[in-house]
């Protein structure tokens, strides 16, 4: 064997082992774009465990695709019974006990969708895709997928997902102590099975309840000057608007900074604005908040995110 040969075999090595690499994080990139795919166009019907701040409820959900329209009703099985019924883009959430039905965003009120990410090229440098073994949720074979924060800055997932059709089965939010945030996990699914459209109907009578919407806020033309100087690797600004809440007469000023999974809202209110948000670290569920006083201005920073995220990019914000 000559020399040359003996060397080449360390750099033929480590360039397969560079392949094997690569071909499994496409590998999983393929597996968690067909996730996002599978939640909103398969039919099934399951029941789940929704898991925050050490509490559980128990959700039914029955989802239905025809004709490119996704609509679905979940049902808690806890406490008083509410529902959530989705068709399309249009959402309610009926509460019984408070006679109301809440008008909002889809992924406001699914507590499957929030609790799961969406794959985009931006997430790529800071968060590592990694495929493990496989395992069994609710008595179908599921392949886990990790997705793993590069830094200390951003949270990562533990999925589990169904073999045969990449559904989610199991999904975890991990914090940066290695602490799991959320947790959806189902105990039994059927899918790809024939959903009726009576099957989408709400089973609450609403008659006499109270439709409330959400307060309307309208964008006001306006250079917002703020920006933080100091951001974690990958987050950029993404929305910078001003914003009319209703029932207060001081607009108020909001920044939004993304990696392309995780997302910081920042707000700055107006000096006159009466704010009852305390100074300092504030959580609730897996959302952490941090708010101080800066030039005059209460400014809050919001997100799904470790507690020195929020406070780095509060903390840092300087008017251009």
């Amino acid at each position: 064997m000559s020399r040359r040969s003996f060397l080449g075999r360390p750099v033929l090595f480590t360039l397969l082992v560079l392949a094997a690499v690569d071909a499994s994080a496409q590998e999983a990139r393929a597996w968690l774009d067909k996730m996002n795919r599978a939640v909103e166009e398969l039919n099934y019907q399951g029941t789940f465990v929704h898991v925050l701040e050490g509490s559980a409820e128990t959700l039914r959900i029955i989802h239905r695709r025809e004709d490119g329209r996704s609509s679905e009703r979940i049902e808690s099985l806890d406490g008083v019974g509410r529902e959530i019924i989705r068709h399309g883009n249009q959402v309610q959430c009926i509460l019984p006990d408070r006679r109301v039905v809440l008008l909002e965003e889809p992924k406001d009120l699914s507590p499957l969708v929030s609790a799961l990410p969406s794959y985009s090229d931006e997430i790529e440098p800071h968060y590592a895709l990694n495929l493990h073994a496989i395992a069994r949720v609710a008595n179908r074979t599921a392949q886990i997928l990790e997705i793993k924060p590069r830094d200390a800055f951003r949270y990562g997932y533990m999925l589990w997902l169904d073999q045969e059709t990449a559904m989610p089965l199991k999904s975890q939010l991990i914090d940066d102590q290695g602490a799991i945030v959320e947790q959806i996990l189902f105990t039994s699914i059927d899918l790809k099975v024939e959903i009726p459209p009576q099957a989408i109907a709400a089973t609450i009578d609403t008659t006499g309840f109270t439709t409330l919407r959400p307060p309307e806020s309208s964008q006001l033309a306006a250079d917002i000057p703020w920006r933080a100087a100091k951001v974690p690797g990958g987050f950029r600004l993404s929305v910078a608007t001003q914003s009319q809440i209703a029932g207060s007469e001081y607009p108020v000023e909001h920044l939004v900074y993304s990696d392309g999974l995780a997302t910081v809202s920042v707000f700055i209110e107006d000096p006159k604005t009466k704010s009852e948000v305390s100074e300092g670290f504030s959580k609730m569920g897996s959302t952490n908040a941090f708010s101080l006083t800066l030039r005059g201005r209460k400014v809050t920073a919001v997100g799904e995110v470790p507690r020195q995220t929020v406070r780095t990019i509060a903390s840092s914000l300087v008017t251009e």
